[in-house]
């Protein structure tokens, strides 16, 4: 494995997107579509899953001008990096908690914090 990688929240966005279908291919797009987060984010965040051997890429073997669109660059977390993706989400949600529950107005119950 490559150089040590940071889970900041936005990382764990993505490692969460990847692991809904970790043995699939995601291209750059559908994972900015499924994080709400923008590609000047996301695609130095797939660069350094890919140093760190968490993730391989792959061109698609495509005619463009056939096709009418461009190639695109296919993520997919490697067994390790699944396995890691997993745990590191995992250990997230737990350090968060659970949301706090709200009656039906949408307050928040006597002694709860905002989120």
């Amino acid at each position: 494995m490559g150089p040590q990688i940071r889970f900041t929240l936005q990382t764990l966005q993505v490692l969460h997107a990847l692991l809904a279908d970790p043995a699939r291919e995601h291209y750059g797009l559908e994972i900015c579509r499924d994080t709400g987060l923008p590609t000047g984010s996301i695609y130095p965040i797939l660069a350094r899953l890919e140093t760190s051997g968490l993730v391989v890429s792959a061109w698609e073997d495509l005619d463009e001008t056939a096709a009418k669109r461009r190639r695109r660059r296919y993520y997919r977390l490697t067994p390790e990096g699944a396995e890691l993706a997993q745990a590191a989400v995992a250990s997230a949600a737990c350090s968060l908690g659970p949301p706090p529950r709200r009656i039906g107005s949408g307050r928040m119950l006597p002694g709860e914090a905002p989120a």
